[in-house]
Parts: C-alpha cells; structure tokens; sequence
C-alpha cells in the first residue's frame, strides 16, 4: 500500500528530561474504586481492595492507576463531591491506606494518579456550612456564587442556567432568620454548589490541596470538568439548545471561558514544583484551536479526547477521530490521548453492536487504539470486554442523573458495575459480602479475571500482548503516522518506527498489507484479515 498521508503528533518540551515525561506514551488504568474490588467485606470496592489487586495490575502491564474520587464526600455524586479533598474518605479506607497503596504501587513501577474537583465542593464542605450561616455579601459566601433571585420577591432563579443533571443549576436557601434567601449555583447536583474562582482564597486553597497529595508521593492528577471554574461577567442568560451531559456545544456560558486557563497556570505552576507529576484534564471542548489552548507549555500536560470514544465502528469515522485527535494537539506541540470508555461513558462491547459482534469490534479497536502515538486510558473492565448492565433494576439505580430526570434517564450506572475475579456466580470474588452495591448479572461467569488469564483467546490475553509489545518494540516509536491506502471500509497506517495497523470493518476478509504479522484480533482467514477485526504487521 502506498502512502497517501502524515499526521504529526509532536511531542517534548524543552528543558524538561524525557525520564520526567513518562505519560508522552504511558498506559493509564482507571480505576473506579467502588467497582474494582471489595477489601473489607461491605459490599463495596476500597483501597484495600486496589492494594490486593495491585499483582494483577502489575501482570496487565500498565504504566500508572488513574483513582477515580477517594476524597472525603457525601457521595451525592459516588465522590464528585467532595467534602474534604485532603483526607480518604472512610467508605475508602484512610490516609495510611493511601500511603501504602502509593508505595507499594511504587515497588512495583506504577504511577498513582487520582481525581481532582476544582469547580465545585459538596454542600457539606465546612466553607459552604458557614456560607450558609453567614449573612449576603459576607466572605464566606464569596467563596462561591450566591446571588439574589429575580421576579418578586427574588422567588426566580438568577438566570436560565439548567443543571447538567437536569432541572436548575440554581437552589434557593433559607436564610439564618427563617426567610427565603439568595440562590447558589450548581452546575451538576445541589449537593454540588460551584466555587467562586475570582475569589482568591480558592485557588489558595487548591495549591494546599496539591501540594498535600504530592508531598505523599501521588504522582498526578485528572482534573474534572477542567473546561469548567471560571464563569462567564454577569452569568448571561442563554439559548438553550442542548443540556446533555457530556456534549455541552462549545458556546454554552458554564463552560471553556477565557478566564480558565489563568487557573491552569497556576495549577501548572505547583505541579512544576514537583518533578515528573502530570495533570490531564476533563475537556468537553469540541473546536481544535480551543482544546488545544488547554495544553499548551504552561496549562495541562494532557487532555482528555474523547472522539475516539465518540466514533461510530467504520472506518471513516475512525480516521477521522484519529486526524482531529492528533491535530488538536499538534499546534500546542501536545501529546494526543485515547479511550475508547470510563466511567461516563457506555462500555465499547456494547456500544459496538453488543454480543460476539461487539465482543469482536471492541478487540479491534483496541488494537487501533494501542497502535496510536501518546497516551493510553483503559478503563477497568475494558480489559475484560464487560458489557455495559442496561437492565439493573430501577430500585438499584443510584447515578444522580436518575433522579434529576424525574426518572427519564437511567444515567450511568450500567458502565460502574463491579469486575468479576473469580468463581461461577455473583458476586464473583469481588467481595466476600452476599451482595454488591451495584448488582452483578449472573452470566459473567466466562468475563472473570481467572476463566480469562489461560486463555490465549481471551480479552484480557489480547490487552496483556498488546501493551507488552506496545513497551517493547521499537516499531511502536515515533510522534505522527502515515495513512495508507486501504479498500473501502478499512484503513491502515504506519507508525515511524515501522509499525503497521490495518482495521478491517467491513462484512468480509480483506488482505493484509505487506509485512510480518505480529499480533491480530481474530484468527486469519486463509492468510486474510476477517471482517471486524485488526492487526498489527511490522
């Protein structure tokens, strides 16, 4: 095949040692910790639990944990809300679990990142507590966003903002004297009240918090809702097209105002104190030149991407995803980052077609995904091809967004069911409890870590293969990508280093491209690459 066009992906900056740039190509494994594994026996994952599956981490290959939120909350929002960010919550573990799971994951060469949540606290946060018992115009309601309502007697909310998780972004409280008072803004839940980062205490306060974990040895973070924080002068009213989670358009005034990146900086600033640490963030931003704002020299080292989560299966939609991935971040000199799911996001099998067909597409892109040049995300599961549970009873449902909708949308919890270990039933290792704080379905018997580690056919081989050889090979070097000529319906690139990709998503074999087969996702058929399927030549 011939080929027809380069991408570049440039990556380095300068002064910094490439030893301190480990997440340019690093394997990133996100870890719900409510779903990953139980250590103590209540029905829900924990540290403990991450600690004593750190050996199976260590086996997978992957370079660095991702810890989705641990911070002390009130788990409105499983965590993303956090009442204390300098402390684990108990349903966790505590700050000496943290430390030995930091150092044992260390001994063993794995990074410990976690999550972060600078736009907003919970309600239960000892500044909103006094907020609330403080006067309009006091200092402690300046650290978020009070304002007095409109209509008669203020009984309208400030503006027209809608919450991310349904109805108002905006509750009204009662004042320390009985009366109705101001309104506060949330963004996503009430128990969520948004900060004020125009108020210098916050970002003050910030700096403590990330000098605090990495003092202990955390080695970065992913920060929520990064496109976040900063608001837009006098909260404008808005024309409201579109509110879903997720896929907020790039005009919409909650989010991506100018302001944002002057925080970035200073968050930059302090992880520049500590050599080798990163920060990715969550950035909802649709428009090229804007995402790649957040990456530049002094902002984030990564952001998060998420066309190729986005991606339809075909391979135009592919090619796509991986030409906008690696052109958002070229003109910042960036690294390009892919996942194909996490925690908000509908699980690949399922979203490929579910089943066998599913099954099959999601070992292909995950080939693809591996191929690309920059930083991986795996979300814990993926590597086991679980399904997404679209069938958990109401009554089990506990992701906001249930409730927020009035019941019209299920929300998230069918991608945050708990992993199954081992055995032939529910609750499959993960705890030693009768139950699980999600249900698990009966028929995951054949997706357990054990009924996968001997097979050779498995998902979990498949990963543990691809992100060896990813490791170890030169062909896997080099920042951009070649694309090469391929039949409709699938597409092949070449990596710098030698590497060949060649996805096949149509309802045939097609040949493979000149070369040495080093790995595939499906069985040849007569020498021929099957139809959604993908492999690796060199």
């Amino acid at each position: 095949m011939a080929g027809v066009s380069s991408v570049e992906s440039p990556q380095g900056v300068a002064g910094q040692a490439e030893s301190d740039r480990w997440w340019t190509n690093g394997v990133f494994y996100q870890i719900y910790p409510r779903s990953f594994s139980d250590g103590n026996g209540d029905g829900v994952g924990d540290l403990g639990g991450v600690r004593e599956r750190l050996g199976y981490l260590e086996l997978l290959g992957i370079d660095a944990i991702w810890l989705s939120p641990v911070m002390r909350s009130p788990m409105a929002d499983h965590g993303y809300d956090v009442s204390d960010p300098r402390d684990i919550d108990p349903l966790f573990g505590d700050l000496a679990t943290m430390d030995a799971l930091i150092e044992e994951a260390h001994a063993r060469r794995i990074k410990v990142t976690m999550d972060l949540v600078p736009n907003h606290t919970s309600d239960q946060h000892e500044w909103f507590v006094a907020a609330l018992a403080a006067a309009p115009g006091s200092p402690e309601r300046s650290r978020y966003i009070f304002r007095d309502g409109k209509g008669e007697n203020g009984d309208e909310p400030p503006n027209n903002w809608p919450s991310i998780f349904g109805g108002p972004a905006w509750t009204r409280i009662t004042e320390a004297d009985g009366t109705p008072g101001q309104w506060y803004l949330h963004i996503f839940a009430r128990e969520q009240p948004d900060l004020n980062w125009e108020n210098p205490e916050v970002a003050e306060d910030l700096y403590t918090t990330l000098r605090f974990w990495l003092s202990r040895g955390v080695d970065g973070f992913r920060i929520d809702v990064a496109h976040g924080m900063a608001k837009p002068e006098g909260l404008p009213d808005h024309d409201w097209d579109l509110n879903e989670l997720m896929r907020n358009d790039d005009d919409d005034p909650r989010f991506n105002n100018p302001g944002v990146h002057e925080i970035h900086r200073g968050i930059r600033k302090v992880m520049n104190e500590f050599p080798g640490t990163m920060a990715v963030g969550e950035i909802w931003v649709r428009d090229n030149e804007r995402f790649g704002e957040y990456i530049r020299p002094d902002e984030l080292h990564l952001g998060f991407n998420f066309r190729l989560a986005e991606a339809k299966f075909s391979a135009e939609q592919v090619r796509a995803a991986v030409d906008n991935s690696l052109a958002a971040v070229a003109a910042v000199g960036g690294t390009p980052t892919w996942t194909l799911s996490n925690h908000d996001v509908e699980r690949e099998v399922t979203r490929y077609g579910g089943g066998a067909l599913g099954w099959a597409r999601a070992r292909a892109m995950t080939l693809v995904e591996f191929a690309l040049p920059g930083a991986v995300f795996v979300y814990n599961g993926a590597e086991l091809g679980l399904p997404n549970v679209d069938d958990l009873p109401e009554d089990a449902l506990q992701d906001p967004v249930w409730e927020r909708s009035g019941h019209t949308e299920r929300g998230r919890d069918g991608c945050r069911v708990p992993l199954p270990w081992q055995g032939t039933e529910p609750p499959f290792g993960f705890t030693t409890a009768e139950s699980t704080w999600l249900p698990m379905p009966a028929d995951w018997a054949p997706l357990t870590v054990e009924a996968q580690l001997e097979d050779v056919r498995s998902m979990l081989s498949l990963y543990r293969t691809a992100i060896e050889l990813r490791s170890q090979r030169p062909e896997f070097s080099g920042d951009g990508l070649d694309w090469y000529g391929s039949p409709p319906g699938c597409l092949a690139f070449r990596r710098r280093g030698g590497l060949i990709c060649a996805l096949n998503a149509t309802d045939g074999p097609i040949p493979l491209p000149p070369g040495q087969l080093l790995l595939a996702s499906a069985p040849l058929v007569d020498g021929a690459l099957p139809s959604n399927a993908a492999a690796w030549l060199i």
